[in-house]
């Protein structure tokens, strides 16, 4: 059995262009659906449902399980097409700048792809805060660990960071599980 080709950019852009089947593939990104879970999630008829669960799944950004019934988002796809189509998202890198403001306060915190300090100012740490925040994907938990592992690439005081990307919103913590819940949406990823 081969397996299918990797899922380009421009495939995984044309597949999640229509608003309904972005939608379903949000839904999809929460946890594994059956298209009548997600047809009650999106307030969408059973037909239309069906017909971008196949697109989605013919594009290689959703898979079925073995039960025929329960669709799961091909996330590594999606990175996948992601990162080649974007640049890189190395450590330090004024990536996710909104603006020249914010891109010149993430090029004087991060050096040689390492945070020098945690601003003390809460704008600038904001920034910095909210490019980090671009490490961790939409739709995935991790151990405490693996987010201390993340973040010690980037600086040693990691319950610091840990505690600001909280408090700030950008991830969400519960019985030791971490997960995104905000900032800005990286499509380069």
């Amino acid at each position: 059995m081969t397996e299918p080709p990797p899922v380009t950019a421009d495939d995984a852009l044309r597949a999640l262009a229509d608003p309904e089947r972005l939608a379903v593939a949000g839904a999809l990104a929460l946890g594994p659906r059956t298209a009548k879970q997600l047809s009650d999630t999106c307030g969408l008829p059973m037909p239309r449902v069906r017909r971008h669960l196949n697109r989605l799944t013919s594009a290689g950004l959703a898979s079925v399980d073995a039960d025929r019934r329960t669709f799961h988002l091909a996330a590594d796809a999606l990175r996948v097409a992601a990162r080649d189509a974007g640049p890189s998202r190395d450590p330090g890198l004024a990536l996710g700048a909104v603006d020249e403001a914010e891109e010149m306060v993430l090029r004087q915190w991060f050096a040689g792809g390492r945070l020098k300090e945690i601003p003390a100012k809460r704008a600038k740490r904001l920034v910095v805060l909210t490019r980090l925040a671009l490490e961790f994907d939409v739709g995935v938990r991790y151990p405490e660990r693996e987010v201390n592992e993340t973040l010690r690439r980037f600086h040693p005081d990691v319950a610091s960071l840990r505690r600001y990307l909280v408090d700030e919103g950008l991830l969400s913590r519960e019985r030791g599980q971490y997960w995104r819940s905000g900032g800005v949406l990286d499509l380069d990823a």
